[in-house]
Formats: C-alpha cells, structure tokens, sequence
C-alpha cells in the first residue's frame, strides 16, 4: 500500500494536479511494483515565498521544487528498484513542473511492516494471515 504525497512550490493548478496525481501513481506502481487499488496521493502545493533552499526564497529564486514522499512497507523493494524510482521521479517532475531547482528531494520510506497498514489492519498482520 503505498502512500504518495508530493509538495510542489507555487499556487494550486487544477490542470496540474491530476496529471501529477495519475502519472506519479503509474511510474510507483510500474517501478516499485505497487497495486494501483491500494495506492493512495496527495497533492499539495507551497507558495514559492515560502519555500526556502540555500537561504533564498523560490519566489527570488525563480525555480520550482518538490518534495515527495512516498510510504511502502519495508523489504518490498530493492535498493535498485529504489535507485530507479528516484530517476524516474525527478525526470517525471522536472518534465511537468519545468525549471526545478536540483535540491527537490524525493524520499521513500521504508516502514516496518508491524507499523503500516491501513483499514486498521497492519501490512504485517495481512502478510501472516495471507
């Protein structure tokens, strides 16, 4: 069950937002090999004053930026797999934002199994009673 959850620097685009929505939920399920039924996104944004690297606003700045986490159960990806997502990703997004400033971060959170889950369910009790 991955959890997706991007902040993107500048105001809400309604245009944007589906398409960041849809296309992140398709390279998760693709690389990292996810069900798209169980996975959830959310989509965010941060205006650019607010948004601070290196000391200077992204409103000085000119650039956008991300920053995305995305939740799986630990030890259901590989560290390449991984690697891979992170490519992709900033390619992704650097395609649909435009302009990102290098130090946009993607993180992906590896969560223990007996701490994760959904539905009041943990990942770990569906794994023993699978």
């Amino acid at each position: 069950m991955p959890g997706i959850h991007i902040t993107v620097s500048g105001p809400s685009d309604a245009t944007l937002t589906p398409k960041l929505a849809e296309r992140l939920m398709q390279l998760t399920c693709r690389v990292l090999k996810k069900e798209r039924s169980r996975t959830r996104v959310i989509v965010q944004y941060l205006p650019a004053d607010q948004w601070f690297i290196a000391g200077a606003s992204l409103a000085e700045d000119g650039r956008r930026s991300f920053k995305l986490e995305v939740t799986i159960t630990g030890e259901t990806n590989t560290r390449t797999e991984k690697a891979d997502y992170h490519k992709a990703a900033y390619e992704l997004l650097a395609e649909l934002l435009g302009n990102v400033h290098p130090h946009s971060s993607i993180h992906v959170v590896d969560c223990l199994a007996a701490s994760y889950g959904y539905g009041g369910v943990t990942q770990e009790w569906r794994y023993q009673h699978s």
